[in-house]
C-alpha cells in the first residue's frame, strides 16, 4: 500500500520521529513522508513511534491508499523530497 503519513510533534521529539518515518518511507517536506509499505511494516512504524510521543499533545496523520497510482499530487514550488518526484503531476 502506498503511505503519507503527517506529523506535528513537539520540538523536542522531532528529530526522534523524523529519524523512525526515515527508516521506512521518504522524507517529502518538513513534517511529511510517504511511500510503499505492507502492513506489517506499517504497523512496526506506529508501534515505533507511540513510544516517541505524547498522545496527549502530539499528532500523527498516516493517509492509507491500495496503490500508489491512486495518488494525484501536485507540486507548487521546489520539489524537496528525497524519494523523487516520478508521479508528481
Amino acid at each position: 500500500m502506498f503511505v503519507v503519513l503527517v506529523y506535528d510533534v513537539n520540538v523536542k521529539r522531532i528529530p526522534h520521529v523524523r529519524k523512525v518515518c526515515g527508516k521506512y518511507l521518504y522524507w517529502v517536506q518538513n513534517s511529511v513522508f510517504e511511500g510503499e509499505l505492507p502492513e506489517e511494516k506499517l504497523e512496526k512504524l506506529v508501534r515505533e513511534i507511540r513510544k516517541i510521543i505524547d498522545e496527549e499533545e502530539d499528532s500523527i496523520v498516516i493517509f492509507k491508499f491500495r496503490y500508489k497510482h491512486m495518488v494525484r499530487k501536485r507540486l507548487l514550488g521546489k520539489d524537496k523530497s528525497e524519494g523523487g518526484s516520478d508521479y508528481i503531476l
